[in-house]
């Protein structure tokens, strides 16, 4: 019928006659009526003033858009229409939870309160090994796409298509009913952000987390990338996150502590101005998305263990500009600092080995340092 309605058109180009023989897929997203085109070239010619519509339609949409009204938003960021949850190919090893009506992860729960912490044999360190470099690929490839004007939502595709491609399931999907396939944490959001049509701002801080999950196995990571330019203060907020992860995992090594790396953390940034979120922490992962231990970033925390080697689990620090109070969306999930100040995230999953630790998730090029310092 579609076709049928198409070969009834001409083209919208200025200037061209010819039947249409395609319509632009942003506007059929949208509801956009009209559109149509003869070739992929008269598309590409027409694009800089066509490209218009699709601003004057987002502008439409999210303006009429309140989900919560009478809630009081700490900060300027606001929450855009989120599309409907991806699809994961059958032939793709899934969580438990994946399916799960509620999200609900029995593995998880079966653990508890318990606070052993898995030593993992040859095998697992080989399973969880593979996850994390599986996880860095799917980072490495949404990075290229990040601009000025880019949908978080689009990052979103580009992270479910990468995860399909290296036959992972993207972690995040379903977990206690998140709706998309990574978080995409902008400004005042401290993590778990959810992908939506916002486009990206020039000036915007991004953190994409990424968690994928690969033949029983997870890995985990997540940077804070700058979009377009960002002003010095936010490059320094940046910059001093990633050192304090990096100063954090210097002290990882057989029979160190898990508390002393809050101290390390908040030693670090509190010379510097800027806070330390405490309502979430580094985690166990292997088996599991998220298990013994807790890794808290704060200072004086009251972590229990000592490390191992064979303990797999993630350092991810959450920066803020300004008091370390956060606060959640009704969404559930997007968590946001109080005083609407920006904060910065930069996380790796570490495996400790006899003599000190393996960073899983490391970057393969540039020195293994993130992309944020590509752009300084």
């Amino acid at each position: 019928m579609a076709d049928e309605i198409i070969s009834e058109r001409k083209c919208e180009t200025v200037g061209c006659e010819k039947l249409a023989k395609l319509r632009c897929p942003t506007c059929i997203k949208y509801d956009i009526s009209g559109s149509f085109f003869c070739s992929q070239e008269c598309f590409k010619g027409s694009w800089n003033d066509h490209k218009q519509v699709h601003k004057t339609a987002k502008t439409v949409v999210t303006q009429s858009f309140n989900p919560w009204p009478g809630y009081q938003f700490s900060g300027k960021l606001r929450p855009f229409p989120v599309t409907p949850k991806r699809d994961v190919p059958a032939h793709i090893m899934r969580p438990d939870y994946a399916d799960h009506p509620k999200g609900a992860s029995a593995c998880e729960e079966e653990m508890g309160s318990s606070s052993s912490i898995k030593i993992l044999d040859k095998e697992e360190i080989k399973g969880v090994s593979l996850a994390s470099k599986l996880a860095r690929e799917v980072l490495d490839t949404v990075a290229k796409a990040i601009a000025v004007g880019v949908t978080t939502d689009e990052l979103d595709r580009v992270v479910h298509e990468a995860c399909i491609a290296r036959n992972c399931y993207p972690s995040p999907l379903n977990y206690y009913r998140f709706p998309k396939s990574c978080c995409t944490s902008v400004n005042e959001v401290i993590c778990h952000g959810i992908p939506d049509l916002r486009p990206l701002e020039d000036g915007d801080l991004l953190n994409i987390d990424i968690t994928v999950y690969h033949k029983g196995f997870h890995g985990d990571l997540n940077e804070t990338f700058f979009v377009g330019n960002v002003d010095e203060a936010g490059k320094k907020l940046v910059r001093i996150t990633y050192e304090a992860l990096m100063k954090a995992i210097e002290i990882v090594k057989p029979g160190e502590k898990y508390r002393e790396i809050g101290n390390v953390i908040q030693k670090h940034v509190q010379a510097h101005g800027f806070s330390v979120v405490r309502s979430y922490c580094g985690h166990g992962i292997h088996r599991l998305f998220h298990t013994t231990p807790s890794v808290p970033h704060y200072a004086k925390n009251k972590a229990i263990g000592v490390m191992k080697p064979g303990h797999c689990f993630t350092i991810e620090p959450m920066i803020s500009e300004g008091a370390w109070n956060d606060e959640t969306w009704p969404d559930k999930w997007t968590a946001v600092t109080r005083d609407g100040k920006r904060s910065a995230q930069f996380e790796q999953t570490l495996l400790v080995t006899e003599t000190g630790v393996e960073i899983l998730t490391r970057r393969r090029n540039k020195n293994g340092q993130p992309y944020f310092m590509d752009d300084l």
